[in-house]
């Protein structure tokens, strides 16, 4: 593998002055948190992704998720206060977010944008989440990601069968 690229997401880790480790993996198209968690042997739970999402009226937003769960949109909705929450098209969430879907960062988005997050991801001792690049993972502790990002906690899971 290569070295790990410089991105929006890592600059801001460093400004920030927050220890994290770098994870490349060898990215499959569509293959998710599933392939970045068997590719760095890590529970998929500790895999979180980045779901770029509209509300009712096209207003953007991220949401974090544990890899091995699903969002409730109508729950999430429910939280938030909006009528309807569906995810972007692809073309939409690379505008909002200025990174290409598959290495999209809730970290140095293009803009910024509300932030909402499963409230258990926090309960673990550490996260992978994408570090701005196709195959390339962060590790940290969530309370530094909590600390340098205004997050909403939300409890908008709906396990997956079998989780």
């Amino acid at each position: 593998m290569s070295k790990a690229p410089s991105t929006n997401a890592t600059r801001l880790l460093r400004q920030a002055g927050v220890a994290y480790t770098e994870h490349l993996y060898r990215y499959e198209e569509h293959g998710g948190t599933a392939v970045s968690a068997r590719e760095l042997g890590a529970a998929e739970h500790a895999v979180i992704k980045t779901l770029v999402m509209e509300d009712e009226k096209g207003a953007p937003l991220i949401i974090l998720m544990h890899g091995d769960r699903e969002v409730s949109t109508r729950e999430l909705a429910r939280q938030v206060g909006a009528k309807a929450i569906h995810p972007c098209k692809p073309e939409v969430a690379n505008r909002h977010s200025g990174y290409v879907v598959g290495g999209t960062s809730p970290l140095g988005t293009k803009k910024p944008l509300p932030i909402y997050a499963e409230a258990t991801l926090f309960e673990l001792e550490r996260i992978y989440l994408n570090g701005g690049s196709r195959g390339f993972l962060v590790g940290l502790v969530p309370g530094d990601l909590e600390r340098i990002l205004t997050i909403h906690r939300v409890q908008a899971a709906v396990p997956l069968s079998g989780s």
